[in-house]
């Protein structure tokens, strides 16, 4: 449709006012007319009609490995012994022989305590000692001399009452010989009764050197483990009193403990486990380094706390570097078993539906087939699958949302649908 305008030099105030709205109408609408045809011919831009082009789409492979199974957890490292070091005497101390935060080896020396008062009584137990191996002595000779005594009182008894009963001597002689005797003998019982007191004595008096001698051996303390000290409570020329004062403490760092709890419901799994074989434990400290250390599992504790349905376990790591430190946190795994061969895709590629899981799996056309799968364990950020895909194939990952089954699908992040085609129904424009 063509449009002429006619230049009509008239003043608008020269024209009625409805006359001046009718030449306003019409040159309008030939200039819409004018602007909607195209030398071409149609409509122009992109039509609702053809292909609207591969989705794009995040793609994994799935992968057969061997998958470990761990419970994860936190706990905290105890020292494998830690002895507190207290003096079995009361005494000054008058030398230390480590600084502060030293390792020490089991038997090395650590403080000295006063000798001197330790040293008197052991001399002067050692006296005793002496006075009484001689009063021992004595006592075996004064039984010796009335033993020999009463021998011949015995003897003479026994002679004064044959001659007696010869008539030759009187009666009453013999029986003051026999009364005599008898006297001997009872001295000769008082002098065994006296050795076994002496000896009784003696015993007591040697065990009294032997204590001297021990109480003198507890002025120098020793470190009864390998480990590391702590802080020095008494210094040099304080007063230590006996079983009361602790000087510091020894932690044995080499093995160490680490103390975690889980689950209760994962116990019967882990006593089933343990009947196997030994449970490997990795703990990792809350620090920069994030280097793990290996242990074993050794303890599992003889009741679950009531108050939080948890089991608690211990696993001994030997610690050579000395990573672990008492009283330290650490994220703890505690492996199971490993799964040996399992098909693994990424979590995120599975999809809850309907019907279950399933996944996307993109065939060698790119179009993708919507698949059902059954789930068997999670590991971290990936999944155990038992069946619904094989080893190799490739699932989708993100995107999964624009999809169903029979979409074309496409690597290309830059790739947007309907980008595909740029025509529409009435042709191209020119």
């Amino acid at each position: 449709m063509y449009c002429t305008l006619w230049s009509v030099n008239v003043s608008r105030r020269a024209l009625p006012v409805s006359l001046w709205l009718l030449a306003s109408l019409a040159v309008g609408a030939c200039g819409s007319n004018t602007s909607a045809a195209g030398p071409g011919g149609g409509r122009g831009g992109r039509g609702r009609g053809g292909d609207a082009g591969p989705a794009p789409v995040v793609t994994a492979k799935v992968s057969e490995k061997d998958v470990p199974v761990d419970i994860a957890a936190i706990g905290n490292v105890e020292g494998y012994a830690v002895i507190s070091i207290r003096s079995q005497i009361t005494a000054q101390l008058i030398d230390i022989s480590f600084r502060e935060g030293d390792f020490v080896k089991q038997g090395q020396q650590l403080f000295t305590l006063d000798r001197r008062p330790f040293e008197a009584a052991l001399a002067q137990a050692e006296a005793n000692l002496t006075r009484d191996r001689a009063l021992l002595a004595q006592a075996e000779a004064q039984l010796a001399r009335d033993a020999a005594s009463a021998e011949y009182q015995q003897l003479a008894a026994e002679r004064q009452s044959a001659l007696s009963a010869r008539g030759i001597v009187a009666k009453d002689a013999a029986e003051q010989a026999r009364a005599q005797a008898d006297a001997t003998g009872a001295v000769v019982k008082a002098d065994k009764a006296a050795i076994e007191s002496a000896r009784a004595q003696l015993t007591a008096q040697e065990a009294a050197v032997e204590n001297s001698r021990l109480s003198l051996d507890y002025t120098v303390i020793r470190s009864p483990i390998d480990g590391r000290t702590g802080t020095i409570n008494v210094k040099v020329g304080g007063l230590v009193t006996a079983n009361q004062t602790e000087l510091m403490t020894v932690a044995r760092v080499q093995p160490v403990f680490v103390t975690f709890t889980v689950p209760a419901v994962h116990l019967s799994t882990i006593k089933q486990h343990m009947a196997d074989g030994t449970l490997t434990v990795t703990a990792v400290p809350q620090d920069g380094d994030n280097q793990p250390a290996s242990g074993k599992l050794t303890f599992v504790d003889n009741a679950v706390d009531m108050t939080t349905d948890t089991i608690k376990l211990k696993a001994t790591v030997p610690n050579d570097d000395r990573r672990l430190w008492p009283g330290q946190f650490a994220r703890v795994s505690l492996r199971l078993t490993t799964l040996p061969h399992a098909i693994v895709v990424p979590s995120q590629a599975v999809q809850t539906g309907q019907d279950g899981q399933y996944v996307f799996v993109v065939k060698p056309d790119s179009t993708v087939e919507q698949r059902p799968v059954t789930i068997a364990q999670r590991v971290d950020q990936d999944v155990v699958v038992d069946t619904g895909v094989r080893a190799g194939e490739t699932v989708v990952t993100e995107g999964q949302l624009r999809l169903e089954p029979g979409s074309r699908v496409t690597t290309d992040l830059n790739a947007a649908p309907g980008r595909g085609q740029r025509g529409g129904r009435g042709g191209r424009a020119r």
